[in-house]
């Protein structure tokens, strides 16, 4: 029997029910990724497994790393096949870690290899996907149809033209593929000469000449109003921290001018500019009708030796360890209150706060709408089997699991469909062991089997 067989993370009959029953048929919406448009538009034919399976990967980067590869091996000059043989080499030392997991997966089910990747397996396997990835039918759209996707959320900066979503709408593409309004270098007050260029880029994009707090707010606005007709429904907001400075508009506008003329922001002053610019952006979204996304407790670029040398998003990034409950709390009160509270999804990347997140998220629920404020899918790092069940428990324990709105790949790769197969795999496993231990009737496996496919699709599209 082959690794990735059919009973694969299935542990008894009812889990196997409940995923070739249903799970295994819900067609995919990944609300959340990174994904680049362009290369969906274009059409795009990777010219080798290592392009489309290391590159930009920094899941794989960190765990090359980790065993000892040079960075020639890595981000450096190697050719792909030095490369992909690094990591070959690398993947027998993955064992309990998802990577393990995720690389057979995806192995199996685009290419449909079942051995195993090791040195040894390296050149056959090699020569294998690179020989299909040459073939018309492994094209980035096609890839995409294969995993049965249904509709993509890319993460765009406002800056952005969004040509290749527009593109792909008037071409009437099968498979939708929507921008999310991510804003987050508005709120970077004090990052000095980048952030007047900053502004500067937003002001040629909304075509209002930025000059206050006042007529920033004015050219978010007018640069949500056209993400909203390209299709945008969902903002995302990366946050190392939740702000929680006390501002006024007066303020607000002292701070944003010192910034445009090019002073120094205290740290003080820039958690005040981010607590109120936060606000505002949360009353965009809830304007705009859109449901918006917290992700927070990353701690980045912790290496500067390699930041220096490659910039961001390289494999460097960590978990933080601050304090969340109040500063949540001031912020989502207060836009409850007024009637400004968007629908909300809240992620963290500390597993300590996620009792904290799913409690604080239940407190705002107003009954318009299943979920209205709900605790998302495992994320990063906790984007494995011990944390998806980690958070599908406290979900369960504390909300309500059955108005989930499910996974998300949360990846820039083409070929990182299969993890909505894993978190299906282990939902299924975990309803059928409560099923077998007593703790869930069997009478009610018609019930548990539309549950799963709600979390799998069905919230998703009726929410969003």
């Amino acid at each position: 029997m082959s690794y990735i067989n059919d009973d694969f993370l299935l542990g008894n009959d009812v889990a196997k029910e409940l995923y070739d029953g249903h799970a295994a048929m819900m067609p995919i919406i990944d609300y959340h990724n990174h994904l680049n448009p362009r290369w969906i538009f274009e059409d795009y034919r990777f010219p080798s497994i290592t392009e489309v399976w290391l590159g930009g990967d920094h899941y794989k980067w960190r765990a090359l790393r980790a065993n000892g590869v040079d960075e020639r091996y890595i981000t450096g000059e190697a050719d792909d096949w030095d490369k992909f043989l690094a990591w070959a080499r690398t993947v027998p030392y993955t064992m309990r870690n998802p990577l393990y997991h995720w690389t057979h997966l995806e192995l199996k089910r685009y290419f449909g290899i079942d051995e195993l990747l090791n040195e040894n397996s390296a050149a056959e396997i090699y020569e294998h996907c690179n020989k299909l990835l040459a073939r018309p039918e492994y094209s980035v759209r096609n890839l995409l149809r294969m995993m049965n996707v249904e509709r993509l959320c890319t993460t765009d900066d406002p800056v952005d033209t969004l040509e290749y979503h527009k593109r792909l709408r008037e071409e009437k593409f099968d498979i939708e593929v929507l921008p999310t309004w991510r804003p987050d270098k508005v709120m970077n007050v004090e990052s000095g000469e980048e952030y007047q260029k900053y502004i500067q880029q937003l002001s040629q994009a909304a075509d209002v000449d930025i000059v206050s707090f006042n007529t920033l707010l004015d050219a978010l606005r007018k640069r949500q109003a056209y993400f909203a007709e390209a299709g945008c429904r969902l903002s995302d907001h990366g946050l190392s921290i939740f702000p929680s400075g006390d501002f006024t508009d007066k303020g607000l506008e002292v701070v944003f001018a010192k910034a445009l003329h090019g002073e120094a922001i205290t740290p003080g002053e820039a958690d005040l500019f981010k607590s109120g610019m936060l606000y505002y952006l949360a009353v965009m979204n809830h304007e705009q009708g859109w449901t918006q996304q917290f992700h927070f407790g990353a701690i980045r670029n912790n290496s500067k030796r390699l930041f220096d040398r490659l910039g961001p998003d390289i494999g460097c990034d960590s978990i933080g360890d601050d304090g969340v409950a109040a500063q949540m709390s001031k912020l989502f009160s207060r836009l409850d209150n007024e009637g400004q509270l968007a629908k909300t999804i809240l992620y963290n990347l500390n597993p300590k706060d996620s009792e904290v997140l799913v409690s604080m998220a239940y407190n705002f629920n107003d009954g318009s709408v299943p979920g209205k404020m709900q605790y998302g899918a495992a994320w990063w790092f906790l984007d494995q089997m011990d944390g998806m069940v980690k958070q599908l428990n406290v979900l369960s324990s504390f909300g309500l699991l059955s108005r989930f709105v499910g996974m998300l790949t949360d990846s820039r790769s083409f070929l990182s469909y299969p993890r909505h197969e894993y978190f299906r795999r282990i939902l299924c496993n975990l309803l059928g062991e409560d099923v077998e231990k007593g703790f869930l009737p069997a009478s009610e496996i018609p019930f548990i089997g539309q549950m799963v496919e709600d979390i799998c699709y069905n919230n998703a599209k009726n929410y969003f």
